[in-house]
């Protein structure tokens, strides 16, 4: 649930819809009768950059996973000490998987899912020296 007024969200979703961001499919009726009208993502914010997005971004991420108990969330994190050519290429290779599985169609039988992912530099451990085993 949202908590939002219903109209709002209406304003909202026919905004998206106005600039592409959705596409209604076919009207059905729902439990009771009354019209219904499915919405479904056209990918097309999965390129659009927002300038400064991060804040509102994890903003978003933690707002979704509020409530949810920590067996149904899978973290992971890694550190790492990489060149900048190394990141580069590591950054491609994460963004051509998750593109992959982005602009596929929904599958019928799918459960609903989201990923989150942030990349940074870590200023507190780039100036010490890397650890030798």
């Amino acid at each position: 649930m949202l908590d939002i007024n219903p109209a709002t969200s209406l304003h909202h979703v026919r905004t998206l819809l106005s600039n592409g961001f959705l596409a209604a499919e076919e009207t059905r009726r729902g439990n009771r009768g009354a019209k219904e009208v499915p919405y479904r993502s056209t990918k097309l914010s999965w390129g659009t950059k927002l300038p400064d997005a991060a804040p509102l971004l994890v903003d978003t991420f933690l707002q979704e996973i509020d409530g949810l108990a920590p067996q149904e969330i899978q973290v992971m994190r890694v550190g790492l000490k990489l060149s900048e050519a190394t990141q580069k290429e590591m950054m491609s290779r994460i963004h051509a998987v998750i593109e992959d599985y982005a602009m596929r169609d929904a599958e019928f039988d799918g459960v609903a899912t989201s990923l989150f992912l942030a990349h940074h530099l870590d200023m507190k451990s780039s100036k010490s020296e890397p650890r030798t085993a």
